[in-house]
């Protein structure tokens, strides 16, 4: 298909296509801003500011001490933290040694970062102790022999960190006990870099960044394989689809973008971080968005520009009594991601901010961004907007073949230089979600319009998406059968006004004294939070097709 009949809505000035060659790696990226705003703010984290060249001195020194363990490039290294500075030194240290990053969030159970560590093979985990619980619950059935341990105040100031580390453990008593007898302290790590030879590896364009896991259309988590090419292209595509309103930045005022996303997640990893790095910009990092208030208290004493996030954030900010706390007028550019922006939410952040959300749409497979409304437009479209530059976007059916007609639905199918490698040693299921052309099947249902704006109309695969996460209802269900008393369950969406959607399981029992707070204590165990059903209902059987496959669609009709 060379006829890209989006290029017309591109606004003046965005180019149709990026060089991601621009860059040998990541690191050559990462260098390069440590060299050029070496005096600028990085990050700022509760009021401590970290310079760019603080971060280079302590990626280097980190990554110093990850060759120190003996790790052979291409090993993989986890990390487990909410959004606090040791997370970019961690990421940027690991690529710097030729290691390759295992985003894992932090809220997971224990059984989930076990199969996480297992399949990646990580050896080593940097881990911020609020999770080392966790870790030690599963730590002897994986791979890892390396645990690198944070702590909330650890790059605060000796009395400032003194005082953070104090609320957290004893105040607020966000620590479980642990024991991890062999960990060594992030800070410890950092000196013992500092003493130790750093060995420049020679890193490629093809070399695996990372692992990012995600359920893909079966549910059980893969690592999409990430090349250094594929982040570098996503950070160039979306600076150019920002350019025409980041540009109206005043000259001398650094680029600010709000991080309330978390870095676990694609989205902020690639279009917070790594987008900021390129750009010489600051980031604001929210360590908990669930925390309104706090979230709200921080922007207020902050002058920024950008500001990616989920409608939930979005909708929870515009309706919160402190939002006028907040100076908006210097947002340039809102992007909404993860999930569905509501035509209801848009028009209240509009009217409140006088800054459009822009809605755009991708995945971890992608790096992630794919299409984007243009950052231009001052009304809501309902749509997912077109193709980014470098990328191709068109419909299938169910038999391959491309879908001739505007307005005829399709699944929609993605071919760009974002598009992963595949996903980690798994061949059968990369060679599913790929066609001979090269492009990647989405699972989800769109259609397109003569101007090439995409819209998604359903979604070929059962996922429910809770506040931008995914959750596959194949996994909760394997959980939720390992409970006595459960004869047979399932597991639907269902509309949900704060997530978008919510989990519903279905439950034949086996046993009849079986609770709905047996159920929910089961799954608090097991689940980290977005998975967990929100609706729990008991029936005496499953719709089921004559094969005995039980009828998803039908239990989502009926709720």
């Amino acid at each position: 298909m060379t006829d890209r009949p989006w290029l017309g809505a591109y606004p003046p000035g965005v180019p149709h296509d990026i060089d991601p060659t621009q860059y040998a790696s990541l690191v050559e990226l990462m260098e390069q801003a440590f060299r050029d705003y070496a005096d600028r703010t990085a990050y700022s984290f509760m009021g401590k500011e970290v310079s760019y060249a603080q971060t280079d001195a302590e990626s280097r020194q980190l990554a110093a001490y990850l060759q120190s363990l003996g790790l052979a490039k291409g090993e993989r290294v986890a990390i487990m933290m909410p959004n606090v500075p040791q997370y970019p030194v961690a990421v940027a240290a690991i690529l710097r040694a030729g290691l390759v990053v295992v985003n894992v969030n932090p809220l997971y159970t224990p059984r989930e970062l076990e199969h996480q560590l297992k399949d990646s093979g990580a050896k080593a985990i940097i881990i911020i102790e609020n999770f080392a619980a966790t870790l030690q619950a599963c730590i002897a059935n994986t791979p890892v022999k390396h645990v690198v341990l944070a702590a909330m105040g650890d790059r605060m100031g000796l009395i400032k960190g003194l005082v953070v580390n104090y609320v957290v453990r004893k105040v607020k008593k966000l620590v479980p006990e642990f024991s991890l007898p062999t960990a060594v302290r992030f800070n410890q790590a950092l000196a013992t870099g500092a003493r130790a030879p750093f060995k420049k590896p020679d890193i490629g364009f093809d070399d695996i960044a990372l692992l990012q896991y995600t359920g893909g259309t079966t549910g059980v988590p893969k690592g999409a394989v990430l090349l250094h090419r594929n982040i570098i292209a996503n950070v160039l595509q979306s600076e150019a689809w920002n350019a025409p309103v980041m540009n109206q930045v005043p000259k001398g005022e650094q680029p600010t973008a709000i991080c309330a996303l978390p870095l676990y997640h694609i989205f902020a990893f690639t279009v917070n971080m790594m987008l900021s790095m390129r750009t010489g910009g600051k980031t604001i990092l929210i360590p908990n968005p669930r925390d309104l208030p706090a979230v709200l208290k921080e922007l207020s004493k902050q002058t920024f520009h950008s500001f990616p996030a989920v409608n939930t954030l979005f909708n929870g900010l515009a309706n919160h009594p402190d939002f006028n706390t907040v100076n908006w007028k210097n947002l340039k550019v809102s992007v909404g991601g993860g999930m569905a922006v509501q035509g209801a939410v848009a028009r209240l952040w509009l009217e409140k901010t006088g800054c459009p959300i822009c809605e755009g749409y991708g995945l971890s497979e992608t790096s992630p961004s794919a299409s984007c409304n243009p950052v231009t437009s001052r009304e809501f479209s309902g749509t997912i907007g077109v193709p980014i530059p470098s990328t191709y976007m068109k419909l299938i059916d169910d038999f391959g073949q491309d879908v001739p007609e505007p307005g005829q639905s399709g699944e929609i199918v993605i071919k760009g230089p974002q598009v992963m490698a595949g996903y980690w040693q798994r061949p059968d299921e990369t060679a599913k979600v790929m066609t001979e052309d090269g492009y990647f099947k989405t699972g989800d249902i769109g259609i397109v319009d003569a101007r090439g704006f995409f819209k998604i109309v359903d979604r070929k695969k059962d996922m429910v998406l809770v506040s931008g996460f995914n959750v596959y209802p194949n996994e909760v269900e394997d959980i939720v059968a390992t409970l006595p008393g459960v004869l047979e369950c399932a597991v639907v969406g269902v509309p949900d006004e704060k997530t978008g959607e919510a989990v519903k399981l279905v439950i034949v029992k086996k046993d009849p004294s079986l609770t709905e707070e047996q159920v929910k204590a089961f799954c608090h165990d097991n689940l980290t939070g977005y998975k967990r059903p929100r609706v729990i209902e008991f029936r005496d059987t499953l719709p089921k097709t004559p094969v005995g496959k039980i009828l998803r669609r039908e239990l989502r009709d009926k709720a």
